[in-house]
């Protein structure tokens, strides 16, 4: 192969390769201040999708005897669960009964925010994150008679708990 065919496109160098008769020419300048900041601006976008996901807080109002998450169907839609599955949980694990009513949630008993929160975060772990990359993008697949968290991020996957259906 000619030395033409793999030499400088920028003209000067006469088309010669820029690696021949002692090393770059002048115009190849690697500078590597400007390097690394150019490969952190290629991170940045990396570096953040971390940071985008944020658990809700559930917004608890209290009406009486009875408990009520304003936020109900936001927080599900966060979560990418159906609502049927996260309030069936919430009502289990709290203790109480519930049903929702339009977009919240309504629970019997006035029952501590501090505890909704809890219980929000148990859910977040049980059936949302994933146990090895820790992101949320997860989904719920059947393999046979098992419910199978699967994530779409790094591909693991590990069966749920009996009864969580």
């Amino acid at each position: 192969m000619s030395a033409t065919r793999w030499g400088c496109l920028s003209g000067c160098c006469g088309g010669r390769s820029p690696f021949e008769a002692g090393g770059l020419r002048p115009h190849v300048e690697l500078n590597y201040d400007k390097l690394l900041s150019r490969a952190r601006e290629g991170l940045e976008d990396v570096m953040n999708d971390d940071a985008r996901f944020v658990p809700p807080e559930p917004e608890v109002l209290y009406e009486g005897k009875r408990t009520i998450l304003r936020n109900f169907s936001d927080m599900a839609d966060a979560l990418r669960r159906e609502p049927d599955h996260f309030s069936k949980y919430l009502v289990q694990e709290l203790g109480t009964a519930g049903n929702t009513e339009g977009r919240r949630l309504v629970l019997q008993g006035r029952v501590p925010e501090k505890k909704v929160a809890e219980r929000v975060q148990a859910y977040l772990k049980a059936f949302v994150l994933c146990e090895e990359c820790h992101r949320p993008d997860t989904n719920f697949q059947r393999q046979g008679r098992t419910l199978v968290l699967q994530c779409e991020g790094c591909g693991a996957h590990r069966p749920l708990r009996a009864g969580s259906t």
